[in-house]
């Protein structure tokens, strides 16, 4: 057998992923020998079997794109592990988390292995890093002023700013980010799931800035 994993689809019924290496095992550096004997069940690409996590996370960097996602978490919000699973779906540069530290992990279904997190105490720490790296700051929210995502021209190298659940984006967001978009809604809800809505800014950026036809 050759040192590339063959492509396939992933096997998706009772089980999820492959079984244990079959033949003589690959001699790179980037697998690793337990997951070779025992077999790899984690939920990543058939490109990454059998890869260790920080051969993944290389393989990835050399391809992130630069854009970031930021969610405030003064009040723990339930929503961040989804966000790091969709930036991490979308090779997001990083997640900034701001505010508390803590965040419930389940949501992330393990993809916070393999996507770049950062932290801020606050709004102020967020927007010194965006100024420090040149990125612009765009909040995502339905107030007044926002500009719609569906026609907005979104800047490459920014910052995809969401509020937390409920009360949405403090005020010290909104007055520092260069542009706000919203999205549109046709229902009764005043607003939609903070998890929904980075999922569709994050594509609404893939759309415009991505490779879309090679993912």
């Amino acid at each position: 057998m050759t040192d590339e994993i063959p492509a396939g689809p992933t096997d998706w019924g009772t089980t999820v992923g492959v079984g244990p290496w079959e033949g003589p095992w690959p001699q790179a550096p980037r697998y690793d020998p337990q997951l070779l004997a025992e077999g790899d069940r984690r939920n990543v690409v058939d490109r990454y079997r059998y890869w260790t996590v920080e051969a993944i996370v290389a393989d990835l960097d050399r391809r992130r794109h630069p854009f970031h996602v930021a969610i405030e978490n003064f009040g723990h919000d339930l929503n961040i592990g989804t966000v790091v699973r969709t930036a991490n779906a979308f090779l997001a540069a990083e997640v900034h988390v701001v505010g508390r530290r803590r965040w419930n992990r389940r949501g992330a279904m393990v993809t916070d292995r393999y996507q770049h997190l950062r932290h801020h105490a606050d709004v102020g720490g967020l927007l010194a890093f965006a100024a420090e790296q040149g990125l612009a700051v765009v909040a995502v929210d339905n107030g007044p002023g926002a500009v719609p995502i569906e026609t907005a021209r979104l800047p490459e190298r920014c910052v995809l700013l969401f509020g937390q659940e409920g009360p949405g984006l403090t005020p010290e967001a909104r007055e520092g980010a260069a542009m706000t978009v919203s999205i549109a809604q046709f229902g009764s809800t005043r607003s939609i799931n903070a998890g929904v809505a980075a999922g569709i800014a994050m594509h609404a950026w893939v759309r415009e800035h991505a490779g879309v036809g090679r993912p």
